[in-house]
């Protein structure tokens, strides 16, 4: 009987099926984590990432960095191919001495410091709202580089530009809908044996994708229906958000978030989900 209480103490998530919908190459560390804890894990990548059409704004910039006086990075997506283009354009990957850095997220910061840069600031709160908040008072008159994804919110450009800095905003990467995941996705929806009690959304990205792989004029519709479930063989699902800026989005589509991290990470939206899910009976 102890044995038996210990185990569940140790894999509180047993019975547990967590859909993960990260990009292919980033998905292990949070699938790894939720296994760890007893959970089925099903990864169907809701984005894909891919070059952008045109690396000439950002080889421009790189070519260009000591005119910078901030380089601001917001996913160690975009760190990779920052850094990937100073190789291949054979620049050196060391940036300017006088040259002062911002990330969000422990894995952004994760990403800069593995290429032996120095961060001067990561924001408390894992948004880009935490950024402006951060950099507002040491920005006035200087010249940002913001390194970021084809489509992202703008905020962080906007703020700072009304306190008077210069913001160059480039693109190194996009995320698009990876057509694969459809089928698997409505696959995995519909089957009473895969359907997921937990989807997982870690960006913006991939809650709009989710709905756009369910498909059609009517996806946000679709989306809704497919989430509240039809009974005991198509339970609810528990959504699962990284953070305010996801959530929100989520909301936009009509979708209402059961489970959020406290902290916007990967981790804390682990310790979320077992906060929630070891509290309620699970359909097996």
């Amino acid at each position: 009987m102890k044995a038996a209480a210990n185990k569940d103490l140790d894999q509180p998530l047993s019975g547990v099926r967590v859909l993960i919908g990260r990009a292919r190459h980033q998905a292990g560390v949070l699938s790894a984590e939720l296994r760890k804890l007893g959970a089925t894990v099903v990864e169907i990548p809701f984005i894909e990432i891919r070059k952008p059409r045109s690396f000439k704004p950002l080889d421009s910039a790189l070519k260009n960095l000591e005119n910078y006086d901030w380089l601001i990075l917001t996913s160690a997506n975009g760190v990779e191919a920052m850094w990937e283009r100073l190789i291949r354009l054979r620049l050196s990957q060391q940036l300017p001495h006088a040259m002062r850095v911002a990330a969000i997220g422990p894995a952004t910061r994760k990403a800069i410091e593995k290429r032996g840069a120095t961060l001067d600031v990561v924001p408390k709160e894992y948004v880009a709202e935490s950024v402006v908040r951060s950099l507002k008072n040491k920005v006035k008159g200087k010249h940002v580089l913001l390194v970021r994804a084809k489509v992202a919110r703008d905020v962080i450009p906007r703020e700072l530009r009304k306190v008077g800095a210069r913001v160059d905003v480039v693109e190194a990467y996009e995320t698009v809908v990876p057509e694969s995941s459809r089928r698997r996705l409505k696959a995995a929806l519909k089957n009473p044996r895969l359907r997921p009690h937990v989807v997982t959304f870690t960006s913006s990205s991939t809650v709009r994708n989710f709905v756009e792989l369910l498909g059609g004029a009517h996806a946000a519709k679709r989306a809704m229906q497919v989430v509240r479930g039809r009974g005991v063989d198509s339970p609810a699902i528990q959504l699962a958000s990284i953070g305010p800026v996801t959530s929100a989005t989520l909301r936009e589509f009509g979708l209402k978030t059961s489970i959020n991290a406290a902290e916007y990470t990967i981790p804390g939206l682990v310790d979320a989900i077992v906060k929630k899910m070891s509290r309620q009976a699970v359909i097996r």
